[in-house]
């Protein structure tokens, strides 16, 4: 058996920084979908590792990601909560097309670029040079993704891997949220990520999840074609209880893809998992070593969500149970990683897909050795 990463690689503090500084802080980080800032001039603040982010949309229809953070004194130009906490309206933020700090008035475009400087003579500051500090911004299949440092970042189409490729067939640009759940997990984000990347747990912890695909009993799902999807049991069409649903399937499938299921990892925090006719993504919110949050978005199709009388409740309730108890297990490894007596644990044959956060990590560490 393979060893997996040293348990401190789990619960270090010290790690833990160099993960925000090095993966969180550089690589694609999934914040949003589209329809969060469906139309220009729509905007959103997203908290990312505790630097606080304005995610706009231009006139243009241009996404852009800025720090929060004006050019001029450094106050945070969005910030609803500070107002409040002083039963004040300080008229700043996005304001008519225009983001405008509160503190001595410098404005900004949607694009980030410095427009007005009130008080100041013609010439005295560089607006080409003081713009709000850019994140990268990029989109695919409705999800948005930013990246702290966009000097440095890695190619996005390379860390959506072979993920376009595999669900070429899915309407994801067409999906739009029906619920979202969130949930608090005592346990480090990449506990979450081996857990999602294996069924060797299936039985154990998923009995009604192994009553829609019987396959995952058998060798815990070893000689499944991943990439082919998961077969349900005959009759079975979706992750539901009965494994039914009136929801049409998602236009566009073959007819594979219209019994079986489907799932992707993105590192490093989007884990998507896809049905006939609903998908469940996970967006990962790693607040230190041993939380994380988790947004549970459901995603139909526009045209579902359009109809009278629509109801996700039969997937989301089915999701809810697997969810509740996949993080219920991940507590429990994070708890037991801090025994005195455990250094690291293994990877059975049966998990070899878990290896690759240990192959991620690593290939992370060389290239910021």
């Amino acid at each position: 058996m393979e060893r997996s990463l040293l348990s401190s690689d789990y619960l270090d503090p010290a790690f833990w920084e160099w993960e925000k500084a090095e993966i969180h802080g550089r690589e694609w980080f999934c914040v949003a979908r589209e329809e969060d800032v469906p139309t220009p001039g729509s905007h959103r603040q997203i908290d990312v590792l505790g630097e606080n982010i304005l995610l706009v949309r231009d006139r243009a229809g241009e996404l852009h990601a800025h720090y929060n953070v004006c050019r001029h004194r450094g106050a945070r130009i969005c910030d609803a909560a500070n107002d409040a906490k002083w039963g004040l309206d300080l008229n700043g933020g996005v304001i008519g097309g225009v983001i405008r700090c509160p503190y001595h008035g410098w404005a900004y475009g949607l694009d980030g670029a410095l427009l007005a400087t009130p008080g100041m003579a013609p010439g005295a500051v560089d607006k080409k040079a003081l713009g709000l500090h850019p994140c990268g911004v990029a989109t695919w299949g409705g999800f948005v993704f930013i990246t702290l440092r966009p000097e440095t970042a890695p190619d996005f189409e390379a860390a959506l891997g072979e993920a376009p490729r595999r669900l070429s067939n899915y309407p994801l640009e067409a999906l739009r949220t029906g619920e979202t759940r969130w949930y608090d997990v005592d346990a480090n984000w990449k506990v979450i990520l081996e857990n999602y990347n294996e069924c060797y747990h299936c039985g154990p912890v998923h009995p009604e999840l192994c009553e829609i695909v019987p396959d995952f009993l058998k060798n815990a799902g070893m000689h499944l074609d991943w990439e082919a999807g998961v077969p349900h049991r005959e009759g079975a069409v979706t992750f539901t209880r009965s494994g039914t649903t009136s929801r049409d399937f998602f236009p566009g499938l073959s007819e594979e893809e219209k019994v079986r299921h489907k799932g992707e990892l993105i590192f490093p925090n989007l884990m998507f998992s896809l049905s006939s006719d609903h998908a469940a993504a996970f967006l990962l919110w790693p607040d230190g070593p041993g939380r994380t949050r988790i947004e549970c978005r459901f995603l139909f199709h526009e045209s579902e969500l359009a109809k009278p009388g629509f109801d996700p409740a039969d997937a989301v309730e089915f999701w809810d149970l697997v969810n509740r108890q996949d993080w219920a297990v991940c507590e429990r490894v994070q708890r037991g990683m801090a025994a005195r007596v455990h250094e690291f644990g293994y990877y059975s044959p049966l998990e070899d897909y878990s290896l690759d956060i240990r192959r991620y990590i690593a290939e992370r560490r060389e290239r910021s050795a």
